[in-house]
C-alpha cells in the first residue's frame, strides 16, 4: 500500500537532530536473518494471494469478488490482510480501475469491463510480520499503449531494487526509478507521469515505516543502506500528468486528468548476497 510524502511540517517540528537522525537511518527497523525469513514466510502469502486474484481477473468480475478471494487465501494461509482496518480501510486489497492511481475501495459495483485496467495491492500480516505488494493486469483484450505504462512501471521498480544494496543510499534507489521509467517513456515516444506525492516505505513489524522511499530522487544523497533493512519498493506511472486528487471516500487516488495508471510493488530485504525479494512467488 503506497505511503503518502511526509508533509514538510512533520518533518520541521521533529527539529535539525531528527532529520539528521532520519538521514542517518537510525529510525529504520533492522531485521536479523531469522526476522527476515519470518517477512519471507508473509510475503509468500502476499504472492499466493496476488496469483489467485491475478487468475480471477476478467470482464464481468467485480472488485469486491477480488477482494473476497484475496481474503480467503490470506485467511486459509493462517495469516490476516494487514489492509483491512487500517485506518479504516474497508477492505484486503486495493483495487484501482483505470485512472484510479492507488487505495481504490474494492466494490461489488465496479465491475470489470473488456479494455479496463486494474492495480491490485494486497498485504498480509503472518506472526507479526508484514508483507507487502502490488501488481497491474490488463482485463480481457490489453491495450497496447496500457502495456507499455505497465511494463515501465515494473522496470522502473526492479530498477530501484536493484540498488538496494549495503553501502548505496537511499537516493540511489530513487533516482533509478526515475531515471528508468524516464528511459522507458523515451523509447516508447511518450510522457509518462511520476507520481511524487506516494511512494515505498520501510516495512516489517507494521505496514508503514521509516524511511519514505520516492519515486524521483539525486543518486548518493540520503540515508546510507544497511543489511537488515526492508523497504517496499513502489513506483507508480500514469500516462500523462503526475497530479493526483483524492475522492471523496478519503482513499481513492486519481489522475488529475483522468490519464491511466499503474503501480507495481515488492517488498525486498537488503542483504550481504545482495537485494532480496520478499513478496516473489515461490
Amino acid at each position: 500500500m503506497g505511503n503518502t510524502r511526509r508533509p514538510i511540517t512533520e518533518v520541521v517540528s521533529s527539529g535539525v537532530g531528527g532529520i539528521a537522525d532520519r538521514v542517518r537511518g537510525r529510525f529504520v527497523e533492522m531485521k536479523t536473518p531469522g526476522q527476515i525469513e519470518a517477512m519471507r514466510a508473509a510475503g509468500l502469502v502476499v504472492a499466493a494471494a496476488l496469483a489467485a486474484v491475478t487468475d480471477a481477473v476478467r470482464p464481468g468480475v467485480s472488485t469486491a469478488d477480488l477482494d473476497a478471494i484475496a481474503d480467503a487465501t490470506i485467511r486459509e494461509a493462517g495469516a490476516e490482510p494487514s489492509f483491512l482496518g487500517y485506518q479504516g480501510f474497508p477492505a484486503s486489497i486495493c483495487a484501482s480501475v483505470n485512472e484510479q492511481v492507488v487505495h481504490g475501495i474494492p466494490s461489488p459495483t465496479t465491475v470489470l469491463a473488456d479494455g479496463d485496467l486494474i492495480s491490485i495491492d494486497c498485504g498480509a500480516i503472518l506472526e507479526g510480520w508484514h508483507g507487502d505488494a502490488a501488481v497491474t493486469v490488463a482485463v480481457g483484450t490489453p491495450r497496447p499503449a496500457d502495456e507499455s505504462l505497465s511494463a515501465a512501471c515494473r522496470a522502473a521498480m526492479y530498477a530501484g531494487i536493484e540498488r538496494l544494496v549495503p553501502g548505496g543510499r537511499l537516493g540511489d534507489v530513487s533516482h533509478a526509478v526515475e531515471d528508468e521509467a524516464r528511459r522507458r517513456a523515451a523509447a516508447d515516444g511518450c510522457e509518462y507521469g511520476i507520481v511524487a506525492d506516494y511512494g515505498g516505505h520501510g516495512i516489517g513489524t507494521s505496514m508503514h515505516m521509516d524511511p519514505f522511499v520516492p519515486n524521483l530522487g539525486r543518486a548518493g544523497t540520503g540515508m546510507r543502506l544497511r543489511s537488515g533493512m526492508v523497504l517496499a519498493i513502489e513506483p507508480m506511472l500514469t500516462g500523462g500528468t503526475d497530479e493526483t486528487d483524492e475522492l471523496a471516500d478519503g482513499w481513492t487516488v486519481v489522475t488529475s486528468d483522468g490519464s491511466r495508471a499503474v503501480h507495481w510493488e515488492h517488498s525486498v530485504a537488503v542483504t550481504d548476497d545482495g537485494p532480496r525479494i520478499l513478496t516473489a512467488p515461490a
